[in-house]
């Protein structure tokens, strides 16, 4: 970190530097009273140092941040990007998240914690991709933004954890007053969803605590479907599980977990909710030890001691076998169309083409090539595709089936492994029954291993034949990603009038060329004598120096409020109102209108969807509209058909009863 003094030393000025954890509290380094963009201006120009290189043409500046707990030094970045020469002018974030209407911004400011390896370095050219930062922020000049990144001490930071980032974040949007803010919500803990883990347990995502809310979903999931999977999920009367669980013989472990828990925890835990808060509030007083044993529930041959080697290596064979499904006897909870001897018929069908391929010397095969091969012997391709989603992990005869994503293609494999019979057939049988022993957790694994089989189990997994909305709801806040905070508009105590404005289209062409709604308003910050006059001439320059079509405008007036321009606003304008500015000179020519784009391009999913949300979509190669691949019928990790038509488009060329065959041919 030394470095970073010494490259301020070089500097004419003396680097700027704060305390992290006090940083942009009111006051601390100044507040700003003005619109976001005169603010970080003024920020810049104030709290930062312009760096003495540039990235492709765009100026950085550094502010250095020390941690009093630490004291490390922490470089916060700052990029100014110019939208008009920028390889990206359109925000895809912008489209996706429903703000495809905003105008184009003139420019985007990016606030950047490079990883803790990176912080003597200077910024590289790939920083717009790059996912490791430790923060990685984005806001428009007109004070719309996004968090793109955020990693702390569990994503590989040696210094800073990721609340004391998220805290920082939210005092630096709040002290530069910007209108709102969107993250998507893809974070994990291990290979828990944030999003369904905190959603359940506080009926809010991680963000939540920032006060980030439900912004849109995915998938067409509206608000109200979120509230109601939430109170699903969060509700769920644990009894009630646990004797679900009892019905297909699986309710010995959460009743270990929850008699567990219950002992410990001075509060009832009678739901889902209860549970889950207790382990994620329990987990963060527990001690932390990298590899630590995992102690299972004790046995009836655990309690008597070591056996002889050959018994040992056994029961370490068993243990390794109990984590795959019998497939056979998972048909038997199958809800399909199809009979369990056609199920069995076609597992066997995909075991022999992956023998064929692991004694050719081959590695795993594809979905596809698995699919290709097994449709050689079966011709009905939606038995094989319904065989291929659930076989995966489990057994079939004498062999295992494993499904695992290929590291070095990124592709899903199926391979196979042979099991000796004797293994086979003792995990198989029915074990014997056994007391539930509670074991108190000691350690954050214990937490993390119980924390998982609840999430894994019961929010992710539950048994569809038992109770279907359960999997359903955890599907409608899984595609739940899509957060935002609101900061309200604040009309300081001061005596500076503040006017929220926008630009009212000329009737006629300008109306018919602004095809999507208006954009949101500007803020205005006007001396208590100004006059009207001049009210119009700071307005006409804030559309000018915000967005890219509004470079040309002339204001002519300001309706809404009376007077001419030498009448004084005090008096015939009220601080905090809405004022509508006519004038001509918007550039309706200029690619640069909105940020979702310049093509129209239609949306019309089967699930409600009618925009894009960032979702994997394909369109219909006859009325080209766009429709979610996973609402097609198109698995994630398939490749989109060379021909796709929509149902609709597909039942007009096709005979009645024809186009769903014809249409998982197309996919085969």
């Amino acid at each position: 970190m030394s470095n970073l003094f010494e490259s301020s030393k070089k500097r004419k000025r003396r680097a700027k530097v704060y305390r992290f954890h006090s940083f942009a509290d009111p006051g601390c380094p100044t507040n700003f009273s003005g619109p976001f963009r005169d603010n970080i201006r003024s920020f810049l120009q104030e709290c930062s140092d312009m760096e003495d290189y540039k990235i492709k043409g765009m100026p950085i500046w550094c502010t250095l941040l020390v941690n009093e707990n630490s004291g490390v030094v922490i470089p916060l970045y700052f990029i100014e990007e110019s939208v008009k020469y920028s390889s990206r002018p359109f925000c895809e974030y912008c489209r996706c998240i429903g703000w495809s209407h905003h105008f184009v911004s003139k420019r985007r400011y990016h606030m950047i914690i490079p990883v803790d390896t990176e912080w003597d370095k200077p910024l590289g050219e790939k920083f717009f991709d790059l996912q490791n930062h430790l923060l990685h922020g984005l806001i428009h000049c007109n004070g719309f933004g996004h968090l793109l990144c955020i990693n702390g001490f569990e994503s590989g930071s040696k210094y800073i954890h990721g609340t004391e980032i998220m805290d920082l974040w939210d005092r630096i949007c709040t002290m530069l007053r910007t209108w709102e803010v969107t993250v998507v919500d893809v974070s994990r803990k291990r290979s828990m969803q944030l999003r369904l883990l905190y959603g359940v347990a506080y009926g809010q995502s991680w963000f939540g605590r920032w006060g980030y809310k439900f912004c849109h979903g995915s998938y067409g999931v509206t608000e109200q479907k979120y509230i109601k999977a939430i109170h699903i999920l969060s509700s769920f009367d644990l009894d009630s599980v646990i004797e679900d669980f009892s019905r297909i013989n699986r309710e010995k472990e959460l009743m270990r977990i929850v008699c567990g828990y219950r002992n410990i925890s001075k509060t009832k835990i009678e739901t889902v909710r209860d549970l889950l808060r207790f382990m994620l509030e329990l987990r963060m007083r527990l001690p932390f030890q990298q590899n630590a044993s995992v102690p299972t529930a004790p046995t009836s041959k655990s309690l008597s001691g070591p056996g002889p080697k050959k018994m040992q290596h056994k029961s370490k064979a068993q243990d390794k076998m109990k984590q795959y499904k019998d497939f056979a006897s998972l048909t038997a909870d199958m809800s399909s169309r199809w009979s369990a001897r056609r199920l069995e018929l076609a597992a066997q069908v995909i075991v022999d083409a992956l023998k064929e391929k692991k004694a050719d010397g081959g590695g795993g095969m594809s979905r596809q090539d698995v699919r290709d091969e097994a449709r050689l012997h079966i011709g009905d391709t939606g038995l094989l595709d319904f065989v291929l989603k659930s076989i995966g992990n489990c057994i079939v005869g004498n062999h295992v089936i494993l499904r695992a994503v290929n590291p070095s293609t990124r592709i899903l494999e199926f391979t196979i492994e042979e099991v000796s019979n004797r293994t086979n057939s003792e995990q198989s049988q029915k074990p014997e029954p056994m007391a539930v022993v509670p074991v108190v957790p000691t350690q954050r694994a214990d937490v993390y291993r119980d924390m998982m089989y609840v999430y894994k189990d019961v929010l992710e997994d539950y048994p569809v034949t038992l109770m279907e909305m359960v999997p359903m709801a955890a599907r409608v806040i899984l595609d739940s990603k899509n957060f935002v905070k609101s900061w309200p508009f604040r009309d300081d105590e001061d005596e500076k009038l503040r006017f929220l404005c926008r630009v009212m289209p000329s009737a006629g062409t300008e109306l018919e060329e602004l095809s999507r709604p208006l954009p949101p308003p500007e803020l205005l910050v006007m001396p208590p004598h100004a006059t009207v006059g001049e009210l119009k001439f700071v307005a006409e320059q804030a559309m000018r120096d915000t967005y890219c079509i509004m470079e040309g405008f002339t204001a002519w007036e300001v309706d809404g409020v009376e007077g001419g321009d030498d009448e004084l606003l005090f008096g015939v304008a009220e601080s905090g109102m809405h004022i509508w500015l006519r004038g001509s000179g918007v550039d309706l020519e200029s690619r640069l209108r909105y940020e979702g784009g310049v093509d129209n391009w239609t949306v019309d999913c089967t699930c409600g969807a009618r925009d894009d949300d960032g979702e994997r979509m394909v369109s219909c190669d006859i009325c080209e509209v766009w429709q979610h691949t996973r609402c097609g019928g198109i698995d994630d990790e398939d490749t989109v058909p060379p021909l796709f038509l929509c149902v609709q488009c597909g039942s007009m060329l096709m005979p009645p009863g024809t186009e769903m065959v014809l249409h998982a041919e197309e996919y085969a």
